[in-house]
């Protein structure tokens, strides 16, 4: 099976006639949907609305952006401060898009979103550049090729689609599940590259209650139509760890199944993931207390924390707490004196949990005695 071919193939023809096995119900704002075509709304297939987890002034990368909706939606949300791009390698629903964009921009009165055409699972790789350039250099010999492959080596390094540490969220309705399992692990990889430290990625994909048995994979109309491609739902979860993600989290997860497949059953999930736990550990006297409701809880790196208890941390790991999803669940504790980047010492960031006293956050000698504050 020739999962590409089947793909483009089958979305080619739900570009240009309606397809409703490709949809899942999903609410949009309606608010968000006056200025977009009934075309792109009606032609663009999805699960979820990640949409509404974007922010005003972000850049946004939609992957398989199709017909372009999540895009004209998030335009709106990030304003014209904001950025937003599509990237599609079918280019019959890129042609869709393009048509709706001038019609959304009037009516919104900005221009902030553009689509590129390229393999989401490839996001260096510049599909329109190639073309052009192999039109006017057709590989008809070694030489040629030779030609072409000292070319493209260039432009990836150069001239990427998109550019390394260049996005602050990515999105994507129900596309992931389109990728064959070989290039999955380098599409989450190829995710991680494009996004900021401390930028974040926001997918919405059909999951499967068991693990997908081989005759279904192999099936190219259960493949297209989101059922054969589909995560089993903690492999999903793991996925964006294994690719380096950190604080990942259910946003919205269907309780009823989308469809049911010789027992196994598919629905939506929302998922998020951040980028930005990589670094050195040092050690800056901050301590974080969690404040409940689990007796104790361990993070993605094996940190444990116990409720009530100041435990030591590194200041990668304390930046990285101070913001979502962990914010609301922890106190931060800053030392008295602040330790500086020439004085801080290596921190053992190991499993478990160190006890950080207050002694030593308010420093030695500290025997300070104040009256009693007018809280009462």
């Amino acid at each position: 099976m020739n999962v590409i071919d089947s793909v483009v193939e089958r979305y080619s023809k739900a570009s240009k006639v309606q397809e409703a096995a490709l949809c899942c119900p999903v609410d949009y704002n309606p608010e968000f949907l006056k200025v977009i075509p009934q075309e792109v709304i009606e032609k663009d297939y999805g699960c979820g609305d990640p949409s509404q987890y974007v922010r005003s002034g972000e850049t946004v990368l939609d992957l398989g952006s199709g017909t372009g909706k999540i895009c004209f939606i998030a335009s709106q949300v990030v304003g014209h401060q904001g950025k937003v791009i599509g990237v599609d390698m079918n280019d019959d629903m890129l042609e869709v898009a393009r048509a709706a964009q001038t019609v959304v921009s009037d009516r919104i009165g900005y221009s902030n979103v553009e689509f590129k055409k390229g393999k989401i699972e490839d996001l260096k790789e510049d599909r329109t550049a190639v073309i052009q350039f192999l039109k006017k250099n057709p590989i008809d010999s070694d030489q040629s090729l030779q030609k072409f492959e000292t070319w493209k080596e260039q432009q990836l390094r150069e001239a990427p689609l998109i550019e390394d540490d260049s996005i602050d969220v990515v999105v994507s309705n129900c596309v992931l599940n389109l990728v064959s399992d070989e290039k999955k692990k380098v599409l989450f990889e190829e995710i991680f590259r494009v996004l900021k430290k401390g930028g974040r990625a926001v997918i919405s994909d059909i999951v499967a209650d068991e693990k997908v048995p081989l005759k279904m994979r192999n099936d190219p109309e259960l493949w297209s139509g989101c059922i054969s491609g589909a995560f089993e739902e903690a492999e999903f979860i793991k996925a964006f760890q294994d690719a380096g993600f950190y604080g990942m989290q259910i946003l919205k997860r269907d309780t009823k199944p989308w469809q049911t497949v010789e027992g196994i059953e598919f629905r939506s999930v929302t998922v998020v993931a951040y980028k930005g736990k990589q670094g050195a550990c040092f050690d800056h006297h901050e301590a974080l207390v969690y404040r409940g409701p689990f007796s104790s809880v361990t993070d993605d790196d094996g940190h444990t924390f116990v409720r009530g208890e100041r435990v030591a941390v590194c200041r990668k790991t304390y930046e990285i707490f101070k913001k979502e999803p962990y914010d609301s669940f922890f106190e931060t504790i800053e030392p008295l004196n602040s330790v500086s980047e020439k004085e801080a010492k290596p921190f053992p960031c190991t499993k478990g949990w160190i006890k950080r006293t207050p002694e030593e956050t308010k420093g030695k000698g500290y025997s300070k005695t104040t009256e009693s504050s007018s809280c009462c």
